[in-house]
C-alpha cells in the first residue's frame, strides 16, 4: 500500500542536511562533490539515493555515516549535529548510531560470522560482555544465517556473507542503517532475498538509506532521491500498489 512521507511514523526528520557542500582538492583546482544539498529523511523511511557515477551519492552516505565532514553546511542525524563532533566523539557516535552495509561485505576474514557481529559491540561497549554472543547469534538467526555462526567468511557464499554483514551493521541497534550498493555483488536470487529482509527491517521501524543503481531496489523503496552534479535534482515518493 502507498504510504506518503507525511504519514510517516516519525513526525520530525531523523536526518536533516542543510546547505551541505563538499569540495576536494584536485591539484590546484577544487572538485565540487556536493553543492547546497538540503535533504530530510524520516524515521522508518526507506530512501534510495541514485544518480550517475560522480553525482555525489557516496559522498552523501559518507557524511551521514560520519566517515567524512562537510566543507560547509549542517548534517544532523537523530538530533546530533555530526559536523560538530571531535574525531574521538565522532568515532564513538558512529559506532552506536549508524550501521553500514558495504557492497563487498568487508567482513574480517580471520573472524567467524558470530565474531564479526560481536566486533562492533566489543568496540563500542554497547552491551554487557556476557550478552554479546547471545545477541549476535539472535541477529544471525534473524537474518537466516545462524548455521554459519562459527564459519569464516571464506567458507560462505556471497549471499550469506552479505546477511552476516547486515547482522553486524545491526549489532548496536543503530538509529540509521546505511547501505552502499548492497546488491551489487549478488546474483538476482540473493539480491531479492536480501531486499526482502531489508524491507522487513524497515517495516519494523528501521530507517534505511541506500545508494543504488539497481532497478529492483527502486521499486521497493518509499522514496528515491536523485543527485546530479552534486545537487538534488529530484525527490520522488514511490507508490506501491
Amino acid at each position: 500500500m502507498y504510504r506518503s512521507i507525511a504519514q510517516s511514523l516519525s513526525p520530525e526528520p531523523l536526518i536533516r542536511l542543510r546547505g551541505v557542500n563538499k569540495t576536494y582538492a584536485a591539484g590546484s583546482a577544487k572538485c565540487v562533490a556536493l553543492a547546497d544539498v538540503d535533504l530530510d529523511v524520516y524515521g522508518g523511511e526507506f530512501v534510495a539515493i541514485t544518480g550517475k557515477s560522480g553525482s555525489g551519492k557516496s559522498t552523501v552516505l559518507n557524511l551521514l555515516g560520519g566517515l567524512d565532514r562537510p566543507s560547509a553546511g549542517e548534517v544532523w542525524v537523530d538530533g546530533q549535529a555530526v559536523q560538530s563532533l571531535s574525531e574521538q566523539a565522532l568515532a564513538r557516535w558512529r559506532g552506536l548510531a549508524v550501521g553500514i552495509v558495504f557492497q563487498f561485505f568487508q567482513l574480517m576474514p580471520t573472524l567467524s560470522a558470530v565474531e564479526n557481529v560481536m566486533l562492533p559491540m566489543d568496540l563500542a561497549g554497547r552491551w554487557p560482555a556476557k550478552e554479546r554472543r547471545k545477541r549476535a547469534l539472535a541477529l544471525l538467526d534473524r537474518l537466516g544465517v545462524l548455521a554459519q555462526a562459527d564459519k569464516l567468511p571464506s567458507t560462505m557464499s556471497g549471499g550469506q556473507q552479505q546477511r552476516v554483514a547486515v547482522a553486524r551493521a545491526l549489532a548496536n541497534a543503530p538509529a540509521l542503517l546505511l547501505a552502499d550498493e548492497p546488491t551489487g555483488n549478488l546474483d538476482s536470487h540473493n539480491a531479492s532475498a536480501l531486499l526482502d529482509l531489508l524491507g522487513e527491517l524497515v517495516a519494523e521501524g528501521q530507517t534505511l538509506v541506500m545508494v543504488t543503481h539497481d532497478p529492483s531496489v527502486l521499486r521497493r523503496v518509499d522514496r528515491t532521491v536523485t543527485l546530479e552534479d552534486g545537487r538534488v535534482s529530484s525527490s520522488e515518493e514511490v507508490c506501491h500498489v
